[in-house]
C-alpha cells in the first residue's frame, strides 16, 4: 500500500466538504494571516534552523535567499493571503451556456480541481501561497517540501490547520508531508485515485523527474531561462537599467534574465555601458566570441550549454546576433518557454516579436521580472506554468478550477 494514502483518504473527504465552504474559506485565509503575524518569532525561529543547516551544507548564496525569511517577508505573506481572500471566489462561475431547442438549458462553470499535491524544493513561501490558492479554489491539498525547508514548512503547514479549525473546517483540507525523502516524492507522485492534480515547483531536475515518474496528472511549472534581445534602435540607458534589474534584482528566481542577445549595430556601444552597471554586483559574463572581443578578458568565453543554462545566480549569457531573425532563432532553440522581452524603439520589431515568441510571457521595454501572480494582479501564484494545457503563465485562482457541465430539463428525453 502507497503509506500517504491514508493522506489522500482525508484530502479526499476534505475537498468535498470545500465544496459547501462558502464564506469560511475566506475565515481560514484571514485567521491564517493573523496567526502568523502573531507566532512570527516561532516561523522565524524554525527557519534559521533551516537556513543554518543550509550554511553548514555549503549552499549557494543565491538559493540560501530562496530559503530565508525574514519579518519583511512574513509581512508579505500575510498581506497576500488577505489579498487573496479578498478575490472573487473562481468557483461557481458560468463560463457559456445557452437553452436548446429542446429546451434543456446547459451551462458550463467552473469547479474545483478537488485534490491538489504540491511538491517543491526550497522556498518555504510556497507552503503559504500553495495552500491559500488551493484553499480559495475549493481544493484540498497536499504539500511535500524539500528538506532544506523543513522546519519552517512544517511551523507554516501547523499555522494553517489551526486556521482552518477555527473556522470551522476540516484541518486535512492543508497536509504536509513530514518526510523529505526521496521515496516520500514518489509516493506522492503515485497517488492516483486521490490527486487530481499534481504541481512540481523547483529546479529543472525535480519538474522533469516529476513529469516523467508521476503517476497522475502534472501541470508543468518550467524552469526560467528568460531573454532580453536589446534591439537596433533601442533606448541604451533604458535596456542597460532593464537588464540590471531583471539579473540581478534577485537572480535566485525563475523570472530573473539567463541570456541577453544583443543587436550587432548596438553592441560596440551597449555592452561595456552593460558590463559596467552589473559590475557594481559582480555578474559573471559568458559571451560568444563577437561579444567578448568588445567586452575583452572581463567576460569568459561562452560554451554551447551556457545558452540553456539558468544560473539562479550572479551569471549571465551575452550574445550577439546580427538582427531580429537571428534573435527569434536563438530564443525559440533554447527557451524554457517562461518569459522573454525585446527592448526596443522599433513599433513593428516589438509586434513581431510579441506576435512570434512562444513563451507564457513576452515583454517589450520591460523586465520579465514582473511574471509573478502579484504582478499579474493574481494576488498569490501556486507557480509559472509553461505548458500549454489548461494553464500558462502565473497560475492564480482559476487556473485551479476545471470546469462542469450543468444540465436543467423538465422532463426532455432522447
Amino acid at each position: 500500500m502507497n503509506p500517504l494514502e491514508p493522506m489522500g483518504r482525508r484530502a479526499k473527504a476534505a475537498a468535498r466538504a470545500l465544496l459547501a465552504a462558502g464564506p469560511r474559506k475566506n475565515a481560514a485565509l484571514l485567521a491564517a494571516a493573523a496567526l502568523l503575524e502573531q507566532e512570527t518569532a516561532a516561523v522565524l525561529a524554525a527557519n534559521r534552523e533551516d537556513v543554518s543547516a543550509a550554511r553548514a551544507a555549503g549552499t549557494p548564496p543565491a538559493m540560501l535567499d530562496r530559503l530565508a525569511l525574514d519579518e519583511s517577508r512574513l509581512r508579505g505573506m500575510a498581506a497576500a493571503l488577505r489579498d487573496v481572500a479578498a478575490q472573487e471566489d473562481p468557483t461557481g462561475r458560468v463560463l457559456e451556456g445557452g437553452t436548446r431547442p429542446n429546451g434543456l438549458r446547459i451551462e458550463k462553470i467552473s469547479v474545483p480541481l478537488g485534490v491538489v499535491g504540491i511538491i517543491y524544493e526550497a522556498r518555504p513561501n510556497v507552503t503559504a501561497d500553495a495552500a491559500a490558492l488551493c484553499l480559495k479554489a475549493g481544493n484540498a491539498v497536499i504539500l511535500r517540501g524539500g528538506r532544506e525547508a523543513l522546519h519552517s514548512n512544517r511551523a507554516l503547514a501547523a499555522l494553517f490547520r489551526r486556521a482552518l479549525e477555527q473556522s470551522g473546517l476540516p484541518e486535512d483540507c492543508v497536509q504536509f508531508v513530514d518526510n523529505p525523502s526521496r521515496e516520500s516524492a514518489a509516493w506522492l507522485m503515485s497517488l492516483d485515485g486521490y490527486l487530481d492534480a499534481l504541481i512540481p515547483r523547483g529546479g529543472a531536475g525535480l519538474i522533469r523527474s516529476v513529469a516523467e515518474q508521476a503517476h497522475v496528472p502534472v501541470i508543468v511549472t518550467g524552469t526560467g531561462n528568460c531573454h532580453l534581445y536589446v534591439d537596433h534602435p533601442a533606448d541604451l540607458a533604458q535596456a542597460v537599467e532593464i537588464v540590471y534589474n531583471a539579473k540581478t534584482s534577485r537572480p535566485s528566481v525563475c523570472n530573473a534574465a539567463e541570456t541577453v542577445l544583443v543587436h550587432r549595430a548596438v553592441a560596440a556601444e551597449f555592452l561595456p555601458r552593460m558590463k559596467s552597471r552589473l559590475d557594481e554586483k559582480h555578474v559573471v559574463l559568458h559571451a560568444c566570441p563577437e561579444a567578448r572581443a568588445i567586452l575583452g578578458a572581463g567576460a569568459l568565453p561562452a560554451t554551447e550549454d551556457d545558452w540553456g543554462r539558468e544560473y539562479l545566480g550572479y551569471e549571465l549569457a551575452v550574445r550577439v546576433v546580427p538582427d531580429l531573425d537571428a534573435a527569434l532563432e536563438h530564443i525559440a532553440a533554447y527557451s524554457s518557454g517562461h518569459s522573454e522581452a525585446i527592448l526596443t524603439k522599433d513599433y513593428a520589431h516589438a509586434e513581431r516579436f510579441l506576435r512570434e515568441v512562444d513563451s507564457a510571457a513576452v515583454y517589450v521595454n520591460a523586465s520579465t521580472r514582473f511574471t509573478d501572480g502579484g504582478e499579474f494582479g493574481l494576488g498569490a501564484e501556486i507557480g509559472i506554468s509553461t505548458q500549454k494545457l489548461h494553464a500558462r503563465g502565473p497560475m492564480g485562482l482559476r487556473a485551479l478550477t476545471t470546469s462542469k457541465y450543468v444540465i436543467r430539463g423538465d422532463g426532455q428525453i432522447r
